[in-house]
This record gives structure tokens, C-alpha cells and sequence, in this order.
């Protein structure tokens, strides 16, 4: 059933988008809200609970740990081409539908990935979860910048940037507690994430579309990238924050699982999957932290916090010290949230509805490419780097990226509402 609606633009990105129809309640438009939120989830769960068993692929299977960058770059290299081909699509055909074939290309992805007997099943099957990601990523992020509340003023931001972050955290959790504990450790993951994005699908089809049906479908899948003239000027050190802190995250998919066990002389899929969680789900209870601040000042302050922690993950790894490496981790996920979300919310400023998907489009485009070109060079240095070399040069990317945020970050051009 389609609800016809007709929205009240925001004149800011913080104040709510207001859904003004008889047929449409409140109640249908929070519903909204928690199910593009919940779907999210879905989707990055699914995408973290292939982080657990990489170890098990490699002990069980042969695997080696350029094998598995492949398969982690081939994800990242997916989303770039969804995002860039078809990020705009949801202004035209809407965000339900956009929203429900990204989480069928998830279902897909998993199915395949219930049979990993070879390197070319895994990285067919994170080619999948790639191309359904990158259709979540503009999708259902921009549904859930459209039916966010109007309090707290920060939810819109913080919702739409880091249930990514926090959706890999508990896919990553759930994963390495199956694989330990439950029976069918290779397959048990996939079947709750299938299970997971069946509900998501019931509950965007039982929620209100915000946008309506228009023409050039065909013509905005021609590749392009543009954000708002008005916010232009953030990108540059947006840029530099988006390409440090999710080449880390890469790192982690990738390396942390040889990593924890060859380094810190732990095997056990549970604590991979915790050292990975440690790293994500404190960015999305650390953004909240930087939203009374300027969108320059919190991501000073927490590009200089993701620093210190960056530090002390390659303290932890060259003294092979497992406590400092979680506790330095925990410091670098939650930092990134500030400065994320920050970055985030300064593109927002001001922005409507046909902004969104585009916006969101750029901003997992930089995302992925500091996920994708880094892990994919790391990758190919691993045979003949060892992981601590390897983990020095994200340090100095960290480095001349916080130093660049420092010196450059701005704030959204002022208008007579003020920047928040």
C-alpha cells in the first residue's frame, strides 16, 4: 500500500521533516524513523559478521591474509560502484523501494556465503553485501535523515553516520559468540542475518515513503558527484576524516583477525569479534559527545583523540599487549564518532530532500575509498611487510590527516538561523 505524502522541507538539517498528510500520523512517520534505523542495523551486521570467521576461513580453508584483503576491498569496491551509479536513485523511484532491493541483495549475499568452501565464494558473496550496502548506504540513511524527530537535535546526524559503526559492532559480536559457542559455527551467522533483514523488509513495507515518484530515474544513474554549493568548502578536510578513520576500520576487517592471534596469542572468535566491536561501537556513543560543539571544533577534537588512540594501537601491537590494544581501540572508535558525525552534520546543514542521497552518496564514495585503496595496497605489502610495518603506515595516514583537520576545518556558511 503507497500512503501519498507531502513534506515540509527542513530549513535546517537539525529542525524534523514534517510529513503533513490526513492519511499519515506520527506514529507511522516514527515507524519510519525505526525502521530505517533497525534495517540499517540489518545491513551492517551482515556485513560484520563475516569478520569472526576469517580466521576459520584461514585455518580451515587455507586462506591467506591477501586473500582475505581481496574479499574485504571487493566489498569496498562494490559499494563505490552502487553509490556512484546508483546513490541519486531513491529521489526518483523512492526510499522504500530502493531500501527493500538492498537488503534482498544482503539475503543474496548470505546465501552464498552459507558455503564457503573457496576464496572465490567469499568474494563473490562480499561482492553481494557490497552492492546491497551501497544501495543502504544513500537509501536508507537519507529515509532516515526524513523522518528523524525533532529532539534531540542531534539524532538526525548521529543516526544517519553511526548505526553503520554500531551495526558492524554487534554483527561482529553475534558472529564470533555463534562461531564459538553454537552449533554450525560456518553457516548459523548467516541464517540470523537472513532472518534479521526478513524482518527489516516487513517493516519498511509497513512504513510511509517520503518521497515521491518523478521522472529521470534512468538519467540520475549516470555517474556523478556533487554536494550543495553552500557546504562545498567542508569537504576537503570532510575528505581527510572520512579516508583516515575508515581506512582503520578496513585495517580491522582485514588484518586484526592474523592480527589478534598471531600478535596478541588469542584465537578465539568471540574476542576478534570483541576487538573489532571495540573499534566501531564506541564511535556511535561517542558522536552524541562532539554535538554541543561546532562541527570545526569537534572534528579537531576528535581527529586529536583518534590520534592518541591510533598511538596506542601501535603501542599495543608492538609490545604485543592485549589490554592497551582494547582500551586504544575503544579511544580511537569513539573519537572517530565525534569527528564523523561532526563531518556529517556540517554537509546537512541545510539540506533538503533531493540533497540527501546525493550528500549521502559523497559521503560514503570518500568513506569506501579510504576503506578500499589503502587495504588494497596493505594487502599487497603484507607479503613482504609484517603487520606491525604495516600498521605504522596507517599511523602516519592518521597523523597527516588530523594535522590537516587542525589547520582546515570549518564550519556550514552562516544564515540567519545560525549554523546549528
Amino acid at each position: 500500500m503507497r500512503v501519498e505524502l507531502e513534506v515540509s522541507e527542513r530549513k535546517t538539517m537539525t529542525a524534523p521533516t514534517t510529513i503533513a498528510a490526513h492519511k499519515v500520523t506520527t506514529p507511522k512517520i516514527r515507524l519510519a524513523f525505526a525502521s530505517a534505523v533497525i534495517a540499517l542495523v540489518a545491513t551492517f551486521a551482515t556485513v560484520g559478521s563475516t569478520v569472526p570467521l576469517f580466521n576459520i576461513y584461514r585455518a580451515e580453508d587455507g586462506f591467506t591474509n591477501a586473500g582475505i584483503s581481496v574479499a574485504v576491498v571487493v566489498y569496498s569496491a562494490a559499494t563505490l560502484t552502487t553509490l556512484l551509479v546508483l546513490g541519486r536513485l531513491s529521489n526518483h523511484v523512492g526510499r522504500r523501494p530502493i531500501s527493500i532491493a538492498s537488503l534482498a541483495l544482503l539475503f543474496l549475499g548470505c546465501v552464498l556465503l552459507l558455503n564457503v568452501n573457496d576464496i572465490s565464494v567469499l568474494v563473490i558473496g562480499r561482492l553481494m553485501l557490497g552492492l546491497g550496502a551501497g544501495l543502504a548506504s544513500s537509501s536508507l540513511t537519507s529515509y532516515i535523515v526524513d523522518t528523524a524527530p525533532r529532539h534531540p537535535r542531534w539524532l538526525s546526524s548521529v543516526a544517519s553516520s553511526q548505526t553503520v559503526m554500531l551495526g558492524l559492532a554487534i554483527g561482529a559480536v553475534a558472529s564470533g559468540a555463534l562461531v564459538q559457542f553454537a552449533p554450525l559455527p560456518r553457516q548459523l551467522i548467516y541464517l540470523v542475518d537472513m532472518a534479521f533483514l526478513l524482518v527489516s523488509v516487513l517493516l519498511i513495507l509497513a512504513s510511509p515513503e517520503t518521497v515521491r515518484r518523478k521522472p529521470g530515474a534512468r538519467r540520475s544513474m549516470k555517474p556523478s558527484v556533487r554536494v550543495p554549493a553552500r557546504v562545498r568548502h567542508l569537504i576537503p578536510v570532510t575528505a581527510a576524516v572520512l579516508l583516515s578513520t575508515w581506512s582503520v576500520g578496513a585495517f580491522y576487517q582485514a588484518f586484526v583477525p592474523a592480527l589478534v592471534e598471531n600478535q596478541l596469542h588469542t584465537a578465539s572468535p568471540l574476542v576478534l569479534g570483541l576487538v573489532f566491536a571495540a573499534y566501531m561501537a564506541p564511535s556511535a556513543f561517542g558522536a552524541p559527545l562532539g554535538s554541543r560543539l561546532s562541527t570545526s571544533m569537534a572534528q579537531r577534537i576528535g581527529m586529536g583523540a583518534f590520534l592518541i588512540g591510533i598511538a596506542g594501537v601501535i603501542t599495543a601491537v608492538i609490545t604485543s599487549t592485549l589490554a592497551l590494544f582494547i582500551v586504544s581501540t575503544i579511544v580511537a572508535g569513539a573519537s572517530q564518532g565525534i569527528a564523523i558525525s561532526a563531518a556529517t552534520r556540517g554537509l546537512l546543514h541545510g539540506s533538503k530532500i533531493d540533497d540527501r542521497a546525493p550528500t549521502f552518496s559523497v559521503i560514503y564514495l570518500i568513506s569506501y575509498s579510504g576503506a578500499t585503496i589503502p587495504a588494497l595496497i596493505a594487502g599487497q605489502l603484507s607479503n613482504v611487510l609484517t603487520l606491525p610495518q604495516i600498521i605504522l603506515g596507517y599511523g602516519v595516514f592518521a597523523l597527516v590527516a588530523t594535522i590537516w583537520t587542525i589547520l582546515g576545518a570549518r564550519n556550514p556558511l552562516a544564515h540567519p538561523g545560525g549554523e546549528e
